[in-house]
């Protein structure tokens, strides 16, 4: 979406926002949580059919998984935004080779599964429901499927989780918000409406969902990979999870940008998953 685009529906809801604010907030809301790709290609598919696919059911929506077995440790992948689990098809060949027990779902409203809406907060549900059927030991998230882990984690405490790798994860919620306001150009009753909204849908204020202070009481392993020129998550979100968290290890790469998908760094991911 071109940044002419963007900035008038921007204007759009902001005219609107005059005449009724609330709604104005809705229509931003449902913007912000309706993602515009992330569904499969005819490309994307033949990778994806390799796997074993298996579907769970959170709250009326199906969680869709992939497995590709093996007698090692099992590891869950969970791609980021506007994504699907295709996105791993760098890491699994690798991870295989180890003969590793290999999981991968897709968010709500991403590749196969339910939902017509996206958050962290109902990804990390439906991460949840792979988790405790497949109890991996090592979960590798991207971007927003990093802090969907994190925000698992803290509220469910996957008690068979050893080490977490986050890659180019968002750490403050009230920053990924904050960032989509300023590129929507939103006036200050849509910024509150938002604001208002996250409140009676969660029961909490956008600053509480603060990612990086929720590992700060997390116990297991980490690795933590961002990119200095990280044009999407700053690269300070990554220092603050490294700095929060007890046991990490943190990478600074230069120049692969948010995807981090670059064969380079698997030996990195690779290593880390092997050490005792």
């Amino acid at each position: 979406m071109s940044e002419l685009i963007i900035k008038s529906i921007g204007g759009i809801l902001n005219t609107s926002s005059l005449i009724s604010p609330r709604f104005a907030s809705i229509q931003a809301l449902n913007l912000f949580t309706s993602p515009r790709k992330g569904r499969y290609t005819s490309e994307q598919i033949p990778f994806i059919e390799s796997a074993f696919f298996e579907e769970l059911e959170f709250d009326g929506d199906t969680v869709a998984t992939y497995r590709w077995p093996g007698k090692n440790k099992t590891i869950l992948l969970a791609h980021g935004w506007e994504s699907n689990s295709e996105r791993w098809s760098y890491l699994i060949p690798l991870l295989r080779e180890q003969d590793y027990n290999i999981v991968a779902l897709d968010a709500p409203a991403h590749g196969r599964s339910g939902s017509k809406r996206f958050n962290a907060i109902l990804y990390s549900e439906f991460m949840a429901q792979v988790v405790k059927k497949h109890q991996p030991e090592i979960i590798i998230g991207h971007s927003v499927g990093g802090m969907a882990t994190v925000f698992g984690m803290h509220n469910h405490n996957f008690k068979s989780l050893k080490k977490m790798i986050l890659l180019g994860a968002p750490a403050h919620f009230v920053g990924v918000f904050g960032r989509y306001k300023k590129m929507m150009g939103f006036n200050e009753r849509i910024s509150s409406g938002l604001d208002q909204l996250v409140l009676e849908n969660f029961g909490k204020t956008t600053d509480y969902f603060s990612a990086s202070d929720f590992v700060s009481t997390f116990e297991l392993r980490s690795l933590i990979i961002h990119d200095k020129k990280d044009k999407i998550i700053p690269f300070s979100d990554g220092e603050s999870y490294a700095k929060n968290f007890k046991n990490s290890e943190f990478i600074a790469t230069e120049g692969f940008g948010h995807s981090l998908k670059d064969a380079s760094l698997a030996p990195k991911i690779i290593a880390f998953i092997n050490q005792d």
